[in-house]
C-alpha cells in the first residue's frame, strides 16, 4: 500500500467531492462580476501576489483559482464546461480524495513558484496540469477542435508539453519557474508511471536486438536459380523448383529447370567432392 492508499484511509472522509464545480461556478461568478463591474477591480483583490500575501491578504493563496480566462463572454463558456470535464473526469478515475491531492498539490506548487520569483500568479499552469493528467488518463478522449475537426486530447497535450518547453526555454526566469514547478503535481501523480514505461520500453528493445540481429543475417531472398542467380525479387511471378536428377539441393528457374547441365558427383569442384 502506497502513501497517498494509507493517507486515502485515513483522510478520505475530509475530501471535497466535486471540487471541480465549485471551482468552475466562483470562475464563471468572477467572470460576469467583472463583465458587468469592470470598475470593481475583483481579478486585482484575487491574484497571487506574494508581497501582498506578506502584508496579510494570504486569501489570495487560494482566490487566485478562481480567476478566469481573458477571453469573450461566448469563449468563457466553453472553456469552463471543459474545465468541469477534465475535473469530473480525473475525479470519476482517482476518487475525490486523490483529485483533491493532484489540485491542491498544484496549487502549493503555483504558490512556490509565485515566492521564489517574487511574481503575481494566476492558475493558468494549475489548469495546464489538469489537462495534461486527463490527456494521460484519457489519452483517446476526443474533442472536436473549433466545433469541426475531431482531436484526441493526447495531441493536444503534447502542443502544451511543446508551450511549456518553449516557455522554460525563451521566458524570462520567473516564466521558467512558473512553468516548471506549477506541472510539479503531474510529475508527482505519473512520474513513476513514465519512467516504468521508459525502462520497460528499454527493456523490450533490449530483447528484440538479438532478433532483428538473426532476422538481418537470413538471406534477402528464399528462391534462387543456381544458373542465371534470378530471385523471386528479380521476377515476382517466377516459379522454382528443385531438380529430382542433380545430386544435392539445387534450385532454377523455370527457365533453366530442364535446360540446365545436371550436377552429379563427377562434376562437384574438389572441395565438394571431399565433403
Amino acid at each position: 500500500m502506497n502513501l497517498l492508499d494509507r493517507m486515502e484511509r485515513k483522510f478520505g472522509r475530509y475530501a471535497i467531492r466535486e471540487l471541480i464545480v465549485y471551482i468552475v461556478g466562483l470562475n464563471a461568478l468572477i467572470y460576469f462580476l467583472r463583465y458587468a463591474y469592470p470598475q470593481s477591480g475583483a481579478i486585482g483583490k484575487l491574484v497571487l501576489d506574494p508581497s501582498l500575501i506578506m502584508q496579510g491578504e494570504v486569501w489570495r493563496l487560494v482566490t487566485f483559482v478562481f480567476i478566469p480566462p481573458e477571453t469573450s463572454i461566448l469563449w468563457i463558456f466553453f472553456i469552463l464546461y471543459f474545465y468541469y470535464i477534465v475535473g469530473i473526469g480525473l475525479e470519476h478515475e482517482w476518487g475525490s480524495f486523490r483529485f483533491n491531492i493532484y489540485y491542491f498539490t498544484g496549487m502549493l506548487a503555483t504558490g512556490l513558484a509565485a515566492s521564489i520569483t517574487g511574481q503575481g500568479a494566476t492558475a493558468l499552469y494549475l489548469n495546464l496540469s489538469l489537462f495534461l493528467a486527463f490527456a494521460y488518463v484519457y489519452p483517446d478522449y476526443q474533442i472536436l477542435l473549433f466545433f469541426i475537426l475531431p482531436v484526441k486530447v493526447k495531441y493536444l497535450a503534447w502542443l502544451n508539453w511543446a508551450f511549456i518547453a518553449f516557455t522554460v526555454l525563451t521566458a524570462p526566469l520567473s516564466g521558467k519557474v512558473a512553468a516548471l514547478v506549477s506541472v510539479g503535481n503531474y510529475f508527482l501523480f505519473f512520474g513513476s508511471d513514465i519512467f516504468s514505461n521508459i525502462r520497460q520500453r528499454g527493456s523490450a528493445y533490449q530483447r528484440r536486438r538479438p532478433f532483428r540481429a538473426l532476422a538481418q543475417q537470413r538471406p534477402a531472398t528464399i528462391h534462387r536459380c543456381r544458373v542465371c542467380n534470378k530471385t523471386e525479387k528479380d521476377d515476382p511471378r517466377m516459379d522454382f523448383r528443385y531438380c529430382s536428377t542433380c545430386e544435392g539441393d539445387y534450385e532454377y528457374c523455370m527457365d533453366h529447370l530442364k535446360t540446365h547441365e545436371h550436377v552429379t558427383s563427377e562434376k562437384l569442384p574438389p572441395a565438394k567432392k571431399e565433403a
